[in-house]
């Protein structure tokens, strides 16, 4: 059994080797978003299918205008108008234009458009279609204006690789190359128990000695955020024999189990005892404050993690083990949120040799845009408002006795989602 505590990275990539991207599910490409594609996605046909114009204005053959000047214009006639969706089938001759909106497909024998604003246009009804007469003042380049078919992808290239994440805009574009569905890793079934005697549902007032569920509700949210499907197992008390059940009633549907209280060593903390009885115990302690009496290990072939019963000291726990997990399940590759250099604003000091996460907050200086970081009032693990308050973890390394006012120092930017660039 482990007997010494280990480091925050050690322990992340403790529970890393014992999770795996789930099986792969096929959902609508436009709610994939946020989600890595579990396989490459590859269009039939050219993006765009057609050469097509980019702006309102004149399809033009550029050799009618390679003389064109303010002092000798050159004047074409209109034969006709091409509109999204409204195709032009003739042919764009010697003298001749033909008036275009933007996104149409450039009539054949036009090889660049003349933007509206700058052509004078008279005669015909006056809508500057067929049978009025366009006056141009300079020439046109060939390919002015116009967006080449294929200008993003063609038939059967690779538009989106496995592993990329969909935005809102790759949803898009995956549907324009008549992907409607995607292949993804399913959303881990996370279980979530709250252990404790003194606990009672929101919904109840607690008597003398009784406390909210706090953790419950705020795991269940850090797990969906996470990606995952949380699943609430409600609350159990301090009893040997009902956490058990209870814990092997979640290995039974959960891809992950998750418990907050009773992972101390106190008369009524059970969670140890059980893991290694039905499974095994990999870690139980990490150098961490808040969070310290975390255990990991496996029941019944599942992953478990048992996490502290003091709520900021879950939260802490669940967002430096229990996230990178979720998102590897779901076939992310970056697990590990932004870091960021920041000035303290004040003395920071800790009287523990394990690292510190402390709850702050990251500010920019609006003149110099210098990064500072300023705790928030209180560290108490039980509190879950400087939590709330926080953007940030403020890390006080090991060996490291605390921060003088000006020092810089390395901050968990936990409003922020991993790969966002600072």
């Amino acid at each position: 059994m482990p007997e010494q505590m280990i480091p925050v990275e050690e322990a992340r990539a403790i529970v890393l080797a014992h999770v795996k991207p789930l099986p792969e599910e096929r959902i609508e490409a436009w709610r994939a978003v946020g989600l890595p594609l579990a396989a490459d996605a590859t269009t039939d046909i050219d993006l765009s299918p057609f050469a097509n114009s980019a702006m309102d204005g004149y399809a033009v053959r550029t050799a009618d205008l390679a003389d064109a000047s303010q002092e000798h214009p050159v004047t074409l006639t209109i034969t006709g108008h091409e509109a999204a969706g409204h195709v032009f089938t003739g042919e764009v001759g010697p003298g001749e234009a033909v008036r275009i909106m933007t996104g149409a497909p450039v009539p054949a024998g036009a090889d660049a458009v003349v933007k509206y604003e700058i052509v004078e246009v008279a005669g015909g009804d006056g809508s500057g279609n067929e049978g009025a007469l366009a006056t141009f003042r300079a020439p046109a380049k060939p390919g002015e204006n116009i967006r080449e078919a294929g200008l993003e992808a063609h038939a059967g290239d690779v538009i989106m690789h496995a592993g990329e994440v969909v935005t809102a805009a790759g949803a898009g574009l995956l549907t324009s190359a008549g992907v409607t569905e995607v292949a993804v890793r399913r959303a881990p079934r996370v279980g979530i128990l709250s252990v404790g005697t003194e606990l009672v549902p929101p919904t109840e007032q607690p008597q003398r000695g009784q406390i909210r569920d706090a953790n419950g509700p705020a795991l269940m949210a850090a797990a969906l955020d996470a990606g995952a499907e949380p699943r609430f197992f409600g609350i159990v008390a301090d009893d040997e024999d009902a956490i058990a059940q209870a814990v092997l009633e979640m290995t039974e549907s959960c891809d992950l189990v998750v418990t907050s209280g009773g992972a101390s060593a106190g008369d009524y903390d059970y969670i140890e005892a059980l893991v290694q009885r039905e499974g095994e115990v990999l870690f139980d302690r990490i150098s961490m404050r808040p969070g310290k009496a975390i255990t990991f290990g496996l029941v019944r072939g599942v992953p478990f993690l048992g996490l502290s019963g003091n709520p900021a000291a879950a939260c802490v726990g669940f967002e430096m083990l229990a996230r990178p997990a979720i998102r590897a399940m779901r076939g992310h590759t970056l697990l590990e949120r932004p870091l960021e250099r920041a000035r303290v604003t004040h003395d920071v000091r800790k009287r523990q040799e394990r690292r510190f996460y402390d709850r702050a907050r990251v500010a920019r200086d609006p003149e110099t845009g210098e990064a500072t970081v300023t705790e928030e009032r209180s560290q108490n693990s039980a509190l879950l408002g400087t939590l709330h308050r926080a953007n940030c973890l403020l890390m006080v390394p090991e060996g490291l006795q605390g921060y003088t006012a000006g020092d810089e120092a390395t901050c968990v930017r936990i409003d922020l989602p991993e790969g966002a660039e600072l």
